[in-house]
Parts: structure tokens; C-alpha cells; sequence
């Protein structure tokens, strides 16, 4: 523990990552949201720096409240020089303790409080090949710090936390929470992203044999070659796609999806029943979507404080939820996934039988009332997985009254771009071939709603467009008449989709059911419709939408294709007149194209060690860039400076160098690192093509107990060099070795004091 009279005046904060920096000879120790810097050599801390780049000013705290400041600054942050030679865990104790600061202790009242997590906490730290550092954070942004801990750039291209970092040559790969990776330029620019394993964080990235290898939370190793994205992925995805039927089967299941706007009332048994009767035997997953469950003015308001601190649910939603579960639980149906947002309720049943086969049930709310703030108007969403394919269920209740069609729209609109669930979509299911092999990247892996990277959705729920330009006696005419084809046209859902406006990219089934709204409670029959003093006009109110992995019709279920739905039935429960809303049910029929891993993946070995395209540009990207130095011994006289020329007389490859040293200490034995007595800049770095590169080699500052460590003031001291040379896309290394000597170590040299 770092002391000052046996006390300690900051608190202490764990050493979370540590990272060498050989090249400086600096150690970084990184505790949650603060940096401390060592020299590797003297154990002495440099600096202390928080995540945002501001200097810990503990140092002139401490000297202004201590007339001894320089001596209390030395017992605090430097051990005396009796210690230095003993063992790390010295360093160790003193590196926990010296990453402190006001952003720790912020930290850690937070946590306390309950006021959440540190988005910017500190998850990665890693160094490139152009001697930057790098940082990722739980809020997914990456910072980029020069090696004396100045902060240069930050950047954001993902939300989820950021969980690892690789860095080989001029790429950064960076593993996230949700098991994404995204690839990066050593500028910060995206350069792609794909899904590694599937909604499991990556823990771990290490570089081997020409491919990056990927830890997932779920014990799954992955392995991609360093030139992805490149021509290599497109003959490879190619080449599958040709033999995907040896590796693809197809699942066949059956959706039924059921809305209904309750208006706040409680169902009877009778018309439940009515409603969730199974068309078929065959049905294995049930989806339910409630708008209206509870509505008073207190109850919004005190579900609205609940959605900031993460609670929902009602009494009247957890009756629903058990009269429906009674229902379904004699077919064998058990509850996987439920989600309230005020009015709005949302429940997910499955058949025993398929539940093996679902999971990963996440969920998210968007509230659109009044100020985009209340839960009266809104949708709540329900995403999981069915045979490792993403399907989403999207409730909604959209604003009211026959002129709000452009509030209709923005509502929409504004639940289809905002929608966030908790875990974002792996992206696994519209690319399963290219996530497992080719590895196809999302264009510059822009961001795009979570809502529009899903294989199959389905938004259902009270979306309240009307009738228009037709009268309450003509519209009440075609009703009894049972003309729908003709009510149809006045449709404003129909006339808004037509028009691009709204629900773009989704269709709906044809149906011949009356309109659902607006109903007297209680009244059965088409006589029922709303005959009071309003007169309100007949509307189909409640819809069920949907979109499946067509771009378009006729084409089959495929790995590129995943989900291919067809509905066999769409219609209302006219009977059920327990709320001035009629509910209506869809029942899909799904076509699921489900990978078999393990034989996809020996047809892709078959191809990496057989196509002749393929063996060729891997042993391209294999080529060895052409680079040398000019020499092999170098005398270094005096301070006299040495410039050591690394060349690469490649024209096409990039070349990386990385120079290591090994120096006898003063038991005789050889260590890993630059003597004290040496200085060479850079010791990383790239060389591109046709480029050549200077490295200075000089006789450092020498205090004068470094000569006495030798066996004489006089006698020469040497070094061995490693210059290690690497191209960008394999590992395959050529090793150069370097022998430095200095002749004379005179006693005249001026001495720099710290």
C-alpha cells in the first residue's frame, strides 16, 4: 500500500489490465476509469491520467498541503532505491494504488447508490505497430493515446461494450459484448464488422498462423484469416453456396400471432377461448399483443417513472398473462418471453417440444405519447430466436382519430429507428455462411436499425388508421352488404403503404373480415357498430403486418433466403364482444433454413485445401515483403548517434518491424528489454512499400552507478538486437539479429538527475 505516515490519502483502485510497452520501456497499469504510466526499468510512476485524457493533479495537491511536498511526492509514488531490487510485486502493490482519481471515487458512489454503470469504464488496452495505444470502453467507443498518455481520438462505431482488442500490423480488430467484431484501420476508420458467435461477449483475440482466433463467453473458439475482408471470402462464399444443400436442412413451424385492444377490460373465459383456438395441431409458438390494459391518467404516469428505472408490468397485465397461460399450458404451451409498457403488453408462448430450439428472447419499448414520453401510444417488441434465426414481434398502438394519419406515420417511423433491444442483434441470421466462413461484411459496418436486421418481423396491434371519404351511412351500407373489396379502397393504411409512406418493405394478407372498430361492448353481430351520437365510421383499426427474408416472390427457402413465410389464415374473432375492439389472429407458416455447422464446415475445409483460386491468393497474401537492413554491427561511439536503415524493397507489400533487445544485468545473466545505457527510436513501426525506414540507435543518459553495475567504468558494454520483420496478412516473421557495442563508458558523460 502507498503510504505517507502509515495513512493513506487517496483510495485504493484495482489494477484491472497491464500492458508493456517495450519499445518505450513503459509499463501501463489501467484500473476502471484512470491510467497510470512506469518506466519498467526504475518502477517509477510517470503519470496518471483518467479515461478522458485530464492529468491527475494529485501531485500538486499533496505538495501544497505538505511543506516536505517533494519528499511526500517520493514516499507516496516512488520507492526508496533500497527497494528497487526487489520483487515485482512491489511494483504491483504500488501500480494498484496509484490508479486513483476523482472518476474512481465517482465509480464507486454510484455503485453504491445504485445509479448504474460506468459506461466509460476501461475494458481493452492494447498497442499497435505504429506505437499508439488503444482503449475500449463499455459504452463501445475506442480511444487512441499517444505512449507518454496524451489522448489523441476517440471514436464510436458500435454500441456494445467493447470486450477485447487485437492489433496485427495496420488492422485492429476490436470483440464486443454482443459477439460482434469490427474491423479497423490503425487511423480509427471502420473498415467492416461481422458476427463471430452469436450473442456470447468475446473475451479474448490472439493472432496465429496467418488468422485471428476468437474467445467467446460460451467456451467457442473462432478463427478468421487476417486478410478478411478480401477476394479470398467471395470465392469462398461462392464455392458454399454451390454446396449448401449438404449442409442445409429446413425446419418447418408454424407462428400463430394474436392482437387485440381490450379497452381495460378482463376477458371471459368464453371469448378467450374463442380467440386462441388453434386452426391447427401443428402450431408451435403463440404470440399475443394487448393494447389498451390499463389507461388511467396515475397509472401512465407512475409507468412512465417505472420505464426509467427498469420495472414494469400491472395487475391487470399479470392477469392477462395467467388467463392466457391457463389456456395454452393444456396444449402444452409454456412462457419464454413477456414484456408491459403501460397499455401495452406483449407474451410469447412455446410448445414444449420446440423449446430446445428457441431462445436468446429479448425485449424493448418505445413510447410515442406525449412528449415521445408517456406509453398510452408506443410499441413493445419481442426478438428471439427460432433455429438460429432472428424473428422480432413488434406490438403496436399508434395515435387516434380519423385526421392523425401523419402522427400515424411518424409513430412508425419513429418505433422502427429507435428500437433498441438489450442485447443488438448479432446479425447472424440474413449472412450464417459469410459469419461462419466467407465472412461478408456489412457495408463499412454502418449501423442500421436493429428492427430492419432481423430474418423475419412481424408488427401487429391497434394501428389506428380509419376509413376515409366515405360517410358512417355509406360505410354501415357495405358492411351489411359484406362488400369489403370496396371498403378497401378507403382504407388509409392501404393508400399509405401504396404510397411508400409507412410500414415500408411489409405486406399484409388479404382478409375478409369485417372491420374490428368501433364496437358497443357486449352487442354481438354486425349490428354492434357504434350507432351513438359520434357515429363513428366502421375501420379495420387492428392489423397484423409482416416481412420475411424474400427480396421477392418466388423465391425459395436458403441459407441467403432464411425465412420464407406463407399465411394460411387471417381473420377476426367477431363473436368475442367483450371490448369495443374486435381481435384479430394471423397464422404463419414458416420455412426455416437451418445451418448444420458441422458439415458446412468440413465442405469448407474441402474447399481451402482443394481450390486451386483459393490456395493461390492465400499463398499471395503469404508472400514475404522483400525487406533488409543495411548492417548487422554497429560501434557506438560516445553519444555519437547510429541510424540503422530498415528497407523495404517490396513494391506491393506492407513489411512491420518490431526490435527487441537482450543485455547482461549485473549477475552476468541476459534479460529481455533495452539496457538502461541505450535508446533506440522507433523500435515499432511499418514500412510500406518501397519505403525506408530510419532507426536511431544512441548512447542514453547514464547515471553514474549504471557504469559501476559493469565490471569496470572503462570496460565496453554490448547489446544484441532482434529485428523482427513481419508482412500484414501472415505471421511468417524473418529474424535479423543486431550486435551494438559501446566502446568506452567515460565518467565525464553529464548526468541527468530525476
Amino acid at each position: 500500500m502507498v503510504s505517507d505516515g502509515g495513512a493513506c490519502p487517496l483510495p485504493a483502485v484495482d489494477v484491472k489490465l497491464l500492458l508493456s510497452d517495450n519499445s518505450r520501456s513503459k509499463v501501463w497499469s489501467a484500473g476502471y476509469l484512470s491510467f497510470a504510466l512506469w518506466d519498467s526499468r526504475t518502477k517509477e510512476l510517470l503519470k496518471v491520467v483518467n479515461v478522458n485524457g485530464q492529468v491527475d493533479s494529485r501531485f500538486d495537491v499533496i505538495a501544497a498541503q505538505d511543506s516536505y511536498g517533494h519528499e511526500t511526492k517520493e514516499n507516496l509514488f516512488s520507492s526508496p532505491k533500497k527497494d528497487k531490487a526487489r520483487s515485482p510485486v512491489n511494483f504491483f502493490q504500488r501500480s494498484r494504488n496509484a490508479l486513483l482519481g476523482a472518476a474512481d471515487a465517482v465509480r464507486r458512489v454510484a455503485a453504491k447508490a445504485g445509479l448504474g454503470d460506468d459506461t466509460q469504464r476501461i475494458e481493452a488496452l492494447a498497442m499497435s505497430m505504429n506505437g499508439m495505444i488503444w482503449t475500449g470502453s463499455a459504452n463501445g467507443s475506442l480511444s487512441q493515446w499517444d505512449g507518454c498518455g496524451n489522448r489523441l481520438q476517440e471514436f464510436q462505431h458500435h454500441p456494445s461494450s467493447v470486450q477485447s482488442i487485437a492489433i496485427f500490423g495496420t488492422k485492429l480488430w476490436v470483440g464486443y459484448m454482443d459477439g460482434n467484431i469490427q474491423l479497423l484501420d490503425l487511423e480509427g476508420n471502420l473498415l467492416g464488422g461481422w458476427t463471430a458467435h452469436s450473442s456470447s461477449p468475446i473475451l479474448s483475440m490472439t493472432v496465429g498462423s496467418s488468422y485471428i482466433f476468437t474467445l467467446a463467453g460460451h467456451g467457442g473458439v473462432s478463427g478468421w484469416n487476417l486478410s478478411s475482408p478480401g477476394p479470398t471470402d467471395s470465392i469462398l462464399h461462392s464455392e458454399l453456396m454451390e454446396k449448401e444443400t449438404s449442409y442445409k436442412n429446413i425446419e418447418y413451424i408454424k407462428v400463430l400471432v394474436c392482437s387485440w385492444n381490450v379497452g381495460q377490460e378482463k376477458a371471459s373465459y368464453e371469448s378467450l377461448r374463442a380467440w386462441l383456438k388453434f386452426p391447427t395441431a401443428e402450431v408451435g409458438v403463440v404470440v399475443v399483443g394487448l393494447q389498451e390494459v390499463e389507461m388511467g391518467a396515475g397509472f401512465l404516469a407512475m409507468s412512465a417513472a417505472k420505464e426509467t428505472v427498469g420495472l414494469e408490468g400491472s395487475p391487470n397485465g399479470e392477469w392477462w398473462l395467467d388467463a392466457i397461460g391457463k389456456i395454452l399450458k393444456g396444449h402444452s404451451f409454456e412462457r419464454v418471453g413477456s414484456r408491459q409498457m403501460a397499455g401495452l403488453l406483449t407474451a410469447v408462448w412455446v410448445k414444449t417440444n420446440l423449446k430446445c430450439s428457441v431462445g436468446d428472447i429479448d425485449n424493448a419499448a418505445v413510447a410515442c405519447g406525449l412528449g415521445r414520453a408517456i406509453g398510452n401510444k408506443g410499441a413493445v417488441g419481442l426478438r428471439m430466436r427460432i433455429h438460429d434465426r432472428s424473428i422480432c414481434f413488434v406490438n403496436c398502438h399508434f395515435a387516434a382519430h380519423m385526421e392523425a394519419v401523419s402522427r400515424r406515420n411518424e409513430d412508425f417511423e419513429h418505433v422502427f429507428r429507435t428500437m433498441a433491444f438489450a442485447t443488438p442483434s448479432s446479425g447472424l441470421l440474413t449472412t450464417s455462411i459469410s459469419s461462419s466462413a466467407g465472412q461478408l461484411l456489412r457495408a463499412n459496418g454502418s449501423r442500421i436499425p436493429e428492427l430492419s436486421d432481423t430474418d423475419m418481423i412481424v408488427f401487429l396491434g391497434d394501428f389506428n388508421y380509419r376509413l376515409y371519404d366515405i360517410s358512417y351511412d355509406d360505410a354501415m351500407s357495405l358492411v351489411s352488404r359484406r362488400c369489403f373489396d370496396w371498403l378497401r379502397k378507403n382504407d388509409q393504411l392501404r393508400v399509405e403503404m401504396s404510397s411508400g409512406r409507412v410500414f415500408q418493405g411489409l405486406r399484409e394478407a388479404h382478409f375478409k373480415f369485417p372491420p374490428t372498430y368501433k364496437f358497443e361492448k357486449h352487442k354481438a353481430g354486425l349490428s354492434g357498430y357504434d350507432c351513438s351520437e359520434k357515429r363513428r365510421i366502421p375501420a379495420w383499426c387492428d392489423r397484423i403486418l409482416y416481412r420475411d427474408s424474400r427480396a421477392s416472390w418466388g423465391t425459395e427457402c436458403s441459407l441467403d433466403c432464411p425465412v420464407v413465410c406463407s399465411v394460411s389464415l387471417y381473420d377476426s374473432c367477431m363473436q368475442v364482444t367483450d371490448s369495443d375492439h374486435k381481435p384479430v389472429k394471423c397464422l404463419f407458416n414458416l420455412d426455416v433454413a437451418r445451418l448444420d455447422k458441422q458439415a458446412m464446415r468440413q465442405k469448407y475445409g474441402e474447399i481451402m485445401s482443394s481450390n486451386k483460386k483459393v490456395l493461390h491468393l492465400l499463398q499471395e497474401l503469404e508472400a514475404f515483403p522483400e525487406a533488409n537492413l543495411i548492417t548487422n554491427d554497429i560501434i557506438l561511439q560516445d553519444r555519437t548517434a547510429y541510424v540503422l536503415k530498415l528497407q523495404n524493397r517490396s513494391t506491393e507489400d506492407t513489411a512491420c518491424f518490431e526490435i527487441v533487445g537482450q543485455a547482461p544485468n549485473s549477475s552476468g545473466t541476459r534479460f529481455a528489454g533495452f539496457p538502461t545505457w541505450l535508446k533506440v527510436l522507433p523500435a515499432v513501426g511499418i514500412i510500406y512499400p518501397g519505403q525506408t525506414v530510419d532507426v536511431t540507435l544512441q548512447h542514453g543518459d547514464l547515471r553514474e552507478t549504471s557504469c559501476n553495475n559493469l565490471a569496470g567504468a572503462n570496460q565496453e558494454k554490448e547489446a544484441r538486437l532482434t529485428v523482427k520483420i513481419t508482412g500484414v496478412h501472415s505471421t511468417v516473421a524473418k529474424y535479423h539479429g543486431v550486435r551494438v557495442q559501446h566502446q568506452k563508458c567515460r565518467s565525464t558523460f553529464p548526468f541527468k538527475r530525476s
